[in-house]
Protein backbone atom coordinates (compact mmCIF):
# COMPACT_ATOMS: atom_id res chain seq x y z
CA UNK A 1 0.00 0.00 0.00
CA UNK A 2 0.90 3.40 -0.91
CA UNK A 3 1.50 6.01 1.41
CA UNK A 4 -1.33 8.24 -0.30
CA UNK A 5 -3.78 5.04 -0.16
CA UNK A 6 -3.11 4.97 3.33
CA UNK A 7 -3.73 8.69 3.59
CA UNK A 8 -7.37 7.65 2.10
CA UNK A 9 -7.66 4.76 4.52
CA UNK A 10 -7.48 6.44 7.40
CA UNK A 11 -9.14 9.40 6.34
CA UNK A 12 -11.98 6.79 5.55
CA UNK A 13 -12.30 5.21 8.68
CA UNK A 14 -11.40 6.70 11.10
CA UNK A 15 -13.82 8.64 12.86
CA UNK A 16 -12.72 11.53 14.59
CA UNK A 17 -9.53 14.45 14.91
CA UNK A 18 -8.16 16.05 17.85
CA UNK A 19 -8.59 19.64 16.72
CA UNK A 20 -6.20 22.37 17.52
CA UNK A 21 -6.87 26.32 17.51
CA UNK A 22 -4.99 28.97 18.94
CA UNK A 23 -5.68 32.51 20.02
CA UNK A 24 -3.79 35.23 21.45
CA UNK A 25 -1.21 32.17 21.86
CA UNK A 26 -3.42 30.60 23.64
CA UNK A 27 -4.26 26.76 22.51
CA UNK A 28 -7.20 24.82 22.64
CA UNK A 29 -8.11 21.54 21.27
CA UNK A 30 -11.10 19.25 21.03
CA UNK A 31 -12.13 16.18 19.10
CA UNK A 32 -14.76 16.36 16.59
CA UNK A 33 -16.34 13.68 14.09
CA UNK A 34 -15.41 14.09 10.57
CA UNK A 35 -15.64 12.99 7.18
CA UNK A 36 -13.27 13.78 4.09
CA UNK A 37 -14.44 14.37 0.80
CA UNK A 38 -11.70 13.36 -1.53
CA UNK A 39 -13.36 15.36 -4.52
CA UNK A 40 -13.40 18.87 -2.52
CA UNK A 41 -10.12 18.11 -1.15
CA UNK A 42 -11.20 19.00 2.29
CA UNK A 43 -12.22 17.77 5.77
CA UNK A 44 -15.53 18.36 7.22
CA UNK A 45 -17.02 18.68 10.28
CA UNK A 46 -19.88 20.71 12.07
CA UNK A 47 -20.35 22.53 15.60
CA UNK A 48 -23.32 23.95 17.22
CA UNK A 49 -24.03 27.78 16.09
CA UNK A 50 -22.51 29.94 18.73
CA UNK A 51 -20.01 27.33 20.11
CA UNK A 52 -16.74 28.67 21.43
CA UNK A 53 -14.34 27.54 18.44
CA UNK A 54 -16.55 29.23 15.58
CA UNK A 55 -15.18 32.44 17.68
CA UNK A 56 -11.68 31.02 17.67
CA UNK A 57 -12.19 30.99 14.13
CA UNK A 58 -12.87 34.04 13.07
CA UNK A 59 -9.99 35.33 15.40
CA UNK A 60 -7.30 32.58 13.87
CA UNK A 61 -8.83 30.11 10.33
CA UNK A 62 -4.97 28.81 11.08
CA UNK A 63 -5.66 25.00 12.61
CA UNK A 64 -3.89 21.96 12.72
CA UNK A 65 -5.42 18.17 13.38
CA UNK A 66 -4.40 14.83 13.92
CA UNK A 67 -7.02 11.80 13.34
CA UNK A 68 -7.55 9.59 16.47
CA UNK A 69 -6.79 5.94 15.68
CA UNK A 70 -8.87 3.39 17.50
CA UNK A 71 -7.37 -0.13 16.31
CA UNK A 72 -3.23 0.69 15.85
CA UNK A 73 -1.84 3.77 15.44
CA UNK A 74 -1.56 4.38 12.52
CA UNK A 75 -3.04 8.39 12.06
CA UNK A 76 -2.73 11.59 9.74
CA UNK A 77 -0.82 14.73 11.13
CA UNK A 78 -1.51 18.00 9.51
CA UNK A 79 0.17 20.94 10.81
CA UNK A 80 -0.70 23.89 8.35
CA UNK A 81 -4.36 23.82 7.64
CA UNK A 82 -7.46 26.85 7.16
CA UNK A 83 -10.89 26.52 8.59
CA UNK A 84 -13.63 28.10 7.00
CA UNK A 85 -17.58 27.94 7.37
CA UNK A 86 -19.00 26.35 4.51
CA UNK A 87 -21.46 26.96 1.83
CA UNK A 88 -22.89 23.36 2.26
CA UNK A 89 -25.05 22.73 5.41
CA UNK A 90 -25.00 19.49 7.51
CA UNK A 91 -28.52 18.47 5.39
CA UNK A 92 -26.65 18.82 1.86
CA UNK A 93 -24.16 16.31 3.05
CA UNK A 94 -25.76 14.19 5.11
CA UNK A 95 -25.29 11.21 2.82
CA UNK A 96 -21.91 11.39 3.55
CA UNK A 97 -21.77 11.62 6.70
CA UNK A 98 -24.22 8.63 7.61
CA UNK A 99 -22.37 6.54 5.27
CA UNK A 100 -19.32 7.07 7.24
CA UNK A 101 -21.15 7.25 11.00
CA UNK A 102 -23.92 5.92 10.75
CA UNK A 103 -25.53 7.00 14.30
CA UNK A 104 -25.01 10.70 12.75
CA UNK A 105 -28.22 10.00 11.21
CA UNK A 106 -29.80 10.74 14.67
CA UNK A 107 -27.95 13.90 15.30
CA UNK A 108 -28.65 15.45 11.41
CA UNK A 109 -32.38 14.86 12.57
CA UNK A 110 -32.14 16.08 16.32
CA UNK A 111 -30.29 18.80 15.44
CA UNK A 112 -29.73 19.73 12.31
CA UNK A 113 -31.01 23.49 12.47
CA UNK A 114 -28.69 24.34 14.88
CA UNK A 115 -25.59 23.06 13.47
CA UNK A 116 -22.87 24.76 11.62
CA UNK A 117 -20.59 22.54 8.75
CA UNK A 118 -17.21 23.85 8.57
CA UNK A 119 -14.47 22.74 6.08
CA UNK A 120 -10.91 22.46 6.52
CA UNK A 121 -8.22 22.78 4.08
CA UNK A 122 -5.14 21.71 3.62
CA UNK A 123 -2.42 21.04 0.93
CA UNK A 124 -0.22 18.86 2.92
CA UNK A 125 -0.18 15.85 5.30
CA UNK A 126 2.03 13.24 7.57
CA UNK A 127 0.73 9.62 7.85
CA UNK A 128 2.07 7.84 10.26
CA UNK A 129 1.84 4.19 9.81
CA UNK A 130 3.26 2.40 13.09
CA UNK A 131 6.82 3.20 14.19
CA UNK A 132 8.81 3.21 11.89
CA UNK A 133 7.04 5.17 8.75
CA UNK A 134 6.38 8.78 8.60
CA UNK A 135 5.86 10.50 5.13
CA UNK A 136 4.67 13.45 3.68
CA UNK A 137 2.44 13.64 1.17
CA UNK A 138 1.33 16.36 -0.95
CA UNK A 139 -2.28 16.61 -1.82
Amino acid sequence: MTTVEAFKKIMDEQTEIALATSVEGVPNVRIVSFFYDELKKCLFFSTFRGNEKIIEFQKNSNVAFTTIPTENTNHVRVHYAQVKKSECTVYDVAEQWIKKIPSYEENIKQAGAMLELYEIHFTEAIVILGMSSRQTIQL
